[in-house]
């Protein structure tokens, strides 16, 4: 039985799952072939290459006894995904909140997320807030021209 519930055991049923929903959903996608490649070829094959994975995954996984999953932590789930909920409230300009806009919003993002972890250091979350910021000002802004507000009613 706990060969079953080691990590790559879980992880090759994933891949499976995975696979298996991309079929299904394109399911109605004419896969063509490898001359002449419909819509649904590379979804298809895509899908195809999860499953062998997959199986391949899982049956590697039951011939040794892997690591064992253990049960989720709540809070680093539930900080990232208020984290993303609040990245995408502050991102756009609403009633509201009066100050929106990409730096608020990646400000908010990984304050929140990092409250999630186990150590929390505010030097360092500072650091990660102006490196990003920076990075991400100058990829979506400059780089790649975007209209994107960096602080919305400023710039």
């Amino acid at each position: 039985m706990s060969r079953f519930l080691s990590k790559d055991f879980l992880a090759g049923l994933m891949f499976i799952a995975f696979g298996f929903a991309a079929l299904w959903f394109g399911r109605h996608l004419a896969p063509g072939t490898p001359v002449r490649m419909g819509p649904g070829y590379v979804p298809h094959m895509l899908s195809y290459i999860l499953l062998v994975l997959g199986f391949l995954i899982s049956a590697f996984a039951m011939a040794y006894q892997g690591e064992r999953v253990e049960m989720p932590q709540l809070r680093p789930i539930a900080m990232v995904t208020v984290g993303l909920v609040a990245f995408a409230l502050l991102l756009e300009p609403s009633d509201w909140f009066p100050i929106t806009g990409m730096f608020p919003a990646l400000v908010a993002l990984i304050l929140i997320s990092s409250l999630g972890g186990e150590e929390f250091k505010i030097t360092e979350v500072a650091a990660n807030i102006v490196v990003l910021t920076f990075l991400c000002i100058l990829v979506f802004k400059v780089g790649l021209s975007m209209n994107i507000d960096v602080l919305h009613g400023v710039w």
